[in-house]
């Protein structure tokens, strides 16, 4: 390796197998939890089962060859049986075992699944603005900060990109790197890369089903996000974003 390799290089150069230490599951320590816990003094709204909403079949092909980001949205809410069906799709989980693995919507290394999903509403019938966790396990909604200026402070930390105050929903991917590095030791760092791209692509595939269009976001200020967020930067950290939005196209 030069001694000016860039930070990325040595990243991929020092998670090669061969640099890996012994991990914690070889050293037989117990795994993290399957997700993150409830705040017990916040509120919890149960979500429509996935087999009780009602999606238009779309195309998977269709769905494929359609995909494109969109940042002009249409003033009108999603429902929330609109945002259950997006977050089981992009996080759903299908089934538990033990308290060992849960098997998703979406692929993860080692079926590991170290994202947690946090949503910044917009424009939601139902639901106030505000910020909220996806509690997968139990197919929930937690409410967490109801900051009138959340969605100006998320744009702002967002480099300043307006749309995202126009949609309906920014998805905000947050992850828990222990739950992969467990298994996986620093390379578990790539896994949880590769994990945010398969969620944010299910969540492009499966939006024109219910009239919404995306856009990911990957530019932002990473300790500003982290400051609204409410995490550390270290033991959780954002990873990817999207805003979902109704589109003219998506209107019969």
């Amino acid at each position: 390796m030069p001694p000016d390799a860039g930070t990325g290089r040595i990243f991929m150069e020092r998670t090669k197998y061969r640099y890996l230490p012994t991990t914690d599951q070889e050293k037989h320590l117990p795994q993290p939890p399957l997700e993150l816990p409830p705040d017990p003094d916040k509120p919890v709204f149960d979500l429509p089962k996935p087999d009780t909403i009602d999606v238009p079949p779309r195309d998977l092909r269709t769905a494929i060859e359609e995909r494109h980001s969109v940042r002009a949205f249409e003033k009108e809410p999603l429902t929330i049986p609109e945002l259950a069906f997006l977050l089981w799709c992009t996080q759903g989980v299908k089934k538990v075992t033990g308290t060992y693995a849960t098997f998703r919507t979406v692929p993860s290394a080692g079926a590991r699944h170290a994202l947690e999903t946090y949503l910044l509403i917009n424009d939601v019938t139902g639901l106030l603005p505000g910020l909220y966790r996806y509690l997968a396990l139990t197919h929930g909604l937690q409410q967490l900060d109801l900051d009138p200026t959340l969605h100006i402070r998320i744009a702002e930390a967002c480099l300043g990109q307006q749309f995202i105050m126009r949609c309906g929903v920014v998805f905000l991917w947050v992850a828990v790197p222990y739950r992969m590095t467990w298994r996986y030791s620093e390379r578990g760092y790539r896994e949880l890369h590769k994990d945010a791209g398969h969620v944010c692509q299910n969540l492009y595939l499966a939006a024109p089903a219910v009239g919404c269009g995306v856009c990911a976001v990957a530019a932002y200020d990473d300790d500003a996000m982290h400051d609204i967020l409410g995490i550390d930067g270290v033991d959780q950290f954002l990873i990817y974003c999207a805003t979902v939005g109704k589109t003219a196209l998506g209107k019969p």
